[in-house]
């Protein structure tokens, strides 16, 4: 009877979709998940439940879009059937709106759960989702007006990783001091980490925002500084420092916007494989999506893929929706590249100056819900690297003029910079004033209505699938 209940309910949520679709409103938002979970609360877990191979979880405030697409390549490459939230739709809503999707009767089309997760909403979807493995990749300063402080959402999830630990193994990042101090007293945990003194910073970012011991308060001391605080690190008063990754990324290269390099190395996990080491060649810039890729790499190895297997999965990734995505506008390309958040938009940038000939840049900025209305963040991203990088910038946005603002502080010729805030007159202008890429660099909902922009001049499939 109950089977027979829910197999009404979610037909009723499907008839809503319809309508949404018919209507204009995309076939993929979370409106049929909400409707459905309005319907039967507990829907997320009663069709995860029906998976065969269970599910996995990704959360992080940068890069969980990312890291899920390269997961996806990876065991999608070796015949596993996914149930993915691939738009990005990560709240509880999107995600019902994804196992709804793949409802078939009483069973479900796929084998394995992939779900990126957002970090505020982690701790009701794993008590729904129950996933097997859960991948936590980071946590940075964002939309301070929605989360709060860094230490609030650490808090959540070490209660998260106290209810769900002994049942859920949790693959970590070990560079990220908030992150693997939540698996210090876990069993079985991952770790993964970069170990490459040519990539260090010389000092600390002035975005940088984990800086002291969860321990004992001292402030941590780095040995090297990766990305934001990312790094190698040890508190001087306790002792805690970095846990040692099972899981490394090696001899690393940066070739600016047309990706990286590293070596992806993976201890013995004390099964007689020995420890593994290979060359990736990743078509994904940065040394952010490194990071990403050492999750996915950490978090297949923790499933059991194979290395060989793990290797060419990275290698053939795909772009994620607006992470570097390349769009033919016909006489040039676009590159899109989400910027969010401090750190976030500190990697772009540092990826941007790689560049060996000057960048032309729509740089989009909004201050909707979905950005956080506080867009202050503006004034601790590096822009300053740009500084003599770029022959032009078109500002666009709800914040337009505070955007170029900054970019005038940050040395960028003022006459280099012209503002346009509408999006769509923004994109002709700066389309059609210079040649070869152009790098859009919009926020969240910047990069939602470019995308629907693209796809309404037949230039981009519909996002919303």
């Amino acid at each position: 009877m109950a089977g027979r209940t829910l197999g009404a309910k979610i037909a009723v949520a499907r008839a809503v979709g319809t309508v949404a679709r018919r209507a204009g409103r995309g076939g993929g938002t979370s409106l049929p998940g909400k409707v459905l979970m309005r319907l039967e609360p507990h829907a997320i877990g009663a069709l995860a439940g029906r998976l065969p191979q269970g599910s996995v979880a990704i959360s992080a405030t940068n890069g969980k879009t990312t890291t899920a697409a390269m997961v996806a390549s990876i065991l999608e490459r070796r015949g596993t059937r996914l149930v993915h939230n691939r738009a990005g739709a990560n709240m509880a809503g999107g995600i019902a709106s994804t196992l709804l999707g793949a409802a078939r009767g009483g069973g479900i089309d796929g084998q394995l759960g992939l779900f990126e997760v957002d970090e505020f909403w982690l701790g009701q979807l794993v008590e729904e989702l129950k996933p097997r493995k859960l991948l936590l990749g980071n946590l940075f300063r964002d939309q301070l007006d929605r989360y709060g402080e860094l230490e609030t959402i650490a808090d959540r999830w070490a209660e998260i990783v106290a209810r769900h630990g002994a049942a859920t193994q949790l693959v970590l990042n070990a560079d990220d001091p908030l992150v693997a101090d939540l698996g210090r007293e876990q069993p079985r945990v991952v770790f993964f980490g970069v170990e490459d003194d040519a990539m260090a910073l010389p000092e600390m970012q002035h975005a940088s925002d984990s800086k002291h011991c969860r321990r004992c308060g001292h402030a941590y001391e780095y040995d090297a500084v990766y990305l934001g605080h990312l790094g190698h690190y040890h508190c001087p008063r306790c002792g805690q420092r970095r846990p040692r990754p099972a899981v490394v990324a090696e001899r690393v290269e940066l070739r600016g916007t047309r990706g990286a390099a590293f070596a992806l190395r993976i201890a013995d996990d004390g099964n007689g494989g020995g420890e593994q080491v290979a060359t990736v060649e990743l078509p994904l810039p940065g040394l952010y999506n490194v990071y990403n890729a050492l999750g996915a790499a950490a978090l297949c190895h923790a499933l059991g893929v194979p290395f060989a297997e793990i290797v060419a999965g990275l290698e053939q990734v795909a772009a994620a929706f607006g992470r570097a995505e390349t769009i033919s506008l016909g006489e040039r390309d676009l590159s899109i590249l989400l910027i969010k958040n401090p750190a976030g938009a500190n990697e772009v940038l540092r990826t941007l100056a790689l560049e060996p000939e000057q960048v032309d840049v729509l740089a989009v900025l909004n201050d909707n819900v979905a950005d956080g209305r506080d867009v202050s963040w503006v004034w601790d991203a590096d822009f300053e690297l740009l500084a003599g990088r770029v022959r032009r910038v078109t500002c666009a946005g709800t914040r337009a003029a505070e955007l170029a603002l900054r970019l005038k502080y940050a040395g960028v010729d003022p006459e280099r910079l012209v503002v346009v805030p509408e999006l769509e007159r923004a994109l002709d202008a700066a389309r059609a004033d210079g040649d070869g890429t152009l790098f859009a660099l919009p926020t969240y909902t910047a990069l939602l209505a470019l995308r629907e922009l693209l796809a309404r001049r037949g230039l981009a499939p519909e996002y919303w699938q």
